[in-house]
């Protein structure tokens, strides 16, 4: 049987095909496997950040057993207008000594009922984004951790303290904040806390909303009074059907207010909003 030259052409091009096919393939299944490795070193690192917070958290809720009988320490006083309010902060046992051993950065702790907020707060001294990608041990990688950039300083006497946290899909960090986003969670849970080594603040939630994913600080000059109404009286004004407010909370340029930011899912230029005004000065 003979093959005619156009034949031995058509055959060679359908073996150069079939190479090609092969180099895909072959290239397709190394690019698979790399992501997959990939993706499940991402996954093992974020539990296992996740399981050094919930310890964290595990022993700045629990008080420690004593052996013998001690004195009882001292505990912080609410303030008159907390009890005029019926107020009582949430007795954590953080000890920041040990907290700053692991990592000097740390200088509060924030816990806010209604959501699974109950994690440290840190700032880095020079690099405002490092804990958007670098976790409590120095890791690079998710879920990264609670922090404020250094444009704030770290008493809260800023008129707004901006503190960041990412929206994760395992519901950690800032992620369940967007519980708020139901009313009867944003009514039952008016009150967030942020504990420091000298002090503990108590927030009320006055609002919770979908914003531009813009710089609040540098975008706003709040140490201006005028400025600084006018901003929120703009949060008051809010009509989204997605917003949570509460029009009976009084806020004015006299306050200090806390701002917790985080992303939106599939939403890349808003950010999810709540904001605390500042009850014991």
């Amino acid at each position: 049987m003979f093959i005619t030259h156009k034949g031995k052409v058509m055959k060679n091009k359908r073996n150069q095909k079939n190479i090609i096919w092969k180099i895909l393939l072959i290239v397709f299944s190394i690019v698979l496997i790399i992501c997959l490795i990939i993706i499940g070193i991402q996954k093992y690192q974020q539990k296992k950040q996740q399981e050094y917070y919930e310890a964290l958290l595990e022993n700045a809720g629990s008080q420690p057993q004593a052996t013998e009988e001690v004195p009882e320490p001292e505990t912080e006083e609410a303030p008159d207008v907390l009890k005029s309010l019926g107020i009582e902060i949430p007795e954590k046992d953080i000890d920041f000594a040990a907290l700053k051993e692991e990592n000097s950065d740390v200088y509060a702790w924030i816990y806010v009922p209604g959501t699974n907020v109950d994690y440290p707060v840190l700032q880095h001294p020079t690099d405002d984004a490092y804990y958007l990608e670098h976790n409590m041990d120095g890791s690079k990688g998710l879920p990264g951790c609670i922090y404020s950039e250094s444009v704030n300083t770290k008493d809260f006497t800023d008129p707004n303290t901006v503190l960041y946290g990412h929206n994760m899909k395992n519901g950690s960090m800032f992620a369940s904040l967007h519980n708020f986003e139901d009313q009867q969670v944003f009514e039952e849970n008016p009150y967030f806390y942020i504990y420091t080594e000298d002090k503990t603040y108590v927030y009320e939630i006055f609002a919770a909303y979908k914003y531009n994913a813009i710089h609040l600080i540098y975008n706003f000059d709040l140490t201006n009074p005028e400025i600084f109404q006018n901003y929120l009286d703009q949060i008051f004004e809010i009509r989204d059907m997605s917003a949570n407010i509460r029009q009976d909370v009084t806020v004015n340029a006299d306050n200090r207010i806390v701002t917790l930011s985080t992303c939106v899912s599939g939403e890349k230029n808003m950010r999810y909003l709540v904001q605390g005004v500042l009850l014991n000065e």
